[in-house]
């Protein structure tokens, strides 16, 4: 037996991977909160870096909100609504000291890509919780991208992470999942129609729409699909400006498989940035 957040004692077998997985795609089933998931492991551990930032991992350090990543920016919703979302599982599961907080980020991520019917990603576990926000990375500057940079950003940004072009194309997929709220990161509306479905559609569509300039409210620059009202940033669009990241584009949005495949593998590459002697099984 161990002791849950709210008191109760939880059985072994309600304490079990299965019971784990379960819950989340009940959760994401029931609220629609898989894209905030993914970004939510997506900014945890996006802050490493080896260039001339070093550092970052992930290891949940957002949940603490007196400073640090809790902070940033970057992160507005994801300490209160996304960990609001997950908080039942949280308690059940974290709090219990089943599961680490980081680990379950990772974990709700990749249950709920599956989910929403993208790819099946393995979740490798053994992250370590920072234990005060101090153990935060100093800023979110050239650590996390703006959305309104282009190509050499993405680069600057993603190759001290060791990813290269083909990786960056695929991982910046993601955004065929969720939308920009203006309360948040300033962006307004979803990249695609159907912001829960985890498809190639966002490639499709940078291929096949076109986009008008606009600003929003918070008077950040954006591009706005008329029709369906779906958008994308100047850094999604800078995918098409450079052959070394339309090719992938093109690829991606003619064969979701490869696109499918080679996201699963960046993805987990990126989940486990700064991590080492992680196991299979928890």
């Amino acid at each position: 037996l161990r002791t849950t957040s709210s008191g109760t004692m939880a059985t072994a077998a309600e304490l079990s991977m299965p019971a784990l997985v379960a819950d989340i795609e009940a959760l994401v089933a029931e609220k629609k909160c898989g894209p905030i998931f993914v970004r939510l492991s997506w900014h945890d551990a996006g802050v490493f870096s080896s260039g001339s930032l070093t550092g970052g991992c992930p290891n949940a350090a957002m949940r603490f909100t007196e400073g640090g990543e809790g902070c940033f920016g970057a992160n507005a919703g994801l300490p209160d609504v996304g960990l609001g979302l997950l908080k039942p599982i949280t308690d059940k599961y974290a709090e219990s000291g089943f599961i680490s907080h980081a680990d379950l980020w990772a974990l709700a991520a990749n249950v709920a890509i599956k989910a929403m019917g993208g790819p099946e990603v393995p979740t490798r576990f053994g992250r370590k919780d920072a234990a005060s926000h101090e153990e935060s990375v100093e800023s979110q500057a050239g650590r996390l991208p703006d959305g309104d940079k282009g190509i050499d950003h993405l680069r600057e940004i993603f190759h001290p992470k060791g990813f290269n072009d083909q990786e960056i194309v695929a991982l910046s997929g993601a955004h065929t999942v969720g939308k920009c709220h203006g309360d948040r990161s300033g962006f307004d509306g979803p990249w695609t129609e159907n912001p829960t479905s985890f498809d190639n559609a966002y490639f499709k569509d940078l291929l096949e729409k076109t986009y008008v300039s606009e600003q929003t409210a918070a008077g950040c620059p954006q591009h706005r699909h008329a029709e369906t009202k779906t958008m994308m940033l100047i850094s999604d669009l800078a995918l098409l400006s450079d052959p070394a990241f339309r090719t992938h584009v093109e690829r991606y949005a003619a064969d979701q498989d490869a696109f499918f495949a080679d996201y699963a593998t960046a993805w987990q590459k990126l989940q486990e940035l700064g991590c080492s002697d992680l196991r299979e099984a928890l």
